[in-house]
């Protein structure tokens, strides 16, 4: 990230004049807590929001470096299975937009509504298979959502959401 800032004067560096880096984190809280219960990535950034700069890692000396012009965005799962909590020291640097979980009632309407809407035509034995059909689904989800599938650091590929029930209505609605 440093490579690309410009001088703007001793020891204050940032994008060229008049314009603004905007970078964004993904997964912010997945680093893992070293023995001590430190996040050294996340503190870097902390340092950063803190104190507006950094050490330079190049120089001998290690000057501060001033970092201007840089805005901070990030997005990150609930903390468990792997992802862990953010520091309040962090967080206060951020404004927070969160939502909470929908419930599988709510669920199961949206995408029974959707799965009734295509087969309307289909015969009537397919249309008394859609809400089983449905729950089925949803069963599937809530276990590899709340079972041995959770997200773990040696596993962290093991992330699922309602992109992925999408997806698989997304291929039934294409029977004929």
């Amino acid at each position: 990230m440093q490579s690309n800032f410009e001088k703007r004067r001793k020891n204050c560096w940032g994008p060229p004049l008049g314009k603004k880096y905007i970078v964004f984190i993904d997964d912010m809280n997945m680093p893992q807590k070293e023995e001590f219960g430190a996040q050294p990535p996340i503190e870097l950034l902390r340092q950063f929001m803190d104190f507006g700069g950094w050490y330079d890692r190049d120089d001998k000396e290690k000057p501060w470096l001033t970092i201007v012009d840089l805005i901070i965005c990030s997005a990150m799962g609930p903390p468990g299975g792997g992802r862990a909590n953010l520091t309040q020291r962090l967080q206060r640097h951020f404004n927070i937009i969160a939502y909470t979980e929908m419930s599988f009632s709510a669920i199961s309407m949206i995408y029974t509504t959707i799965v009734n809407a295509f087969f309307a035509t289909f015969s009537t034995d397919i249309k008394n298979a859609l809400t089983p059909l449905v729950e089925a689904q949803l069963e599937v989800y809530d276990q590899v959502l709340n079972g041995p599938m959770k997200p773990t650091p040696s596993k962290s590929h093991y992330t699922f959401n309602l992109r992925d029930i999408s997806k698989i209505f997304q291929g039934v609605v294409t029977a004929n």
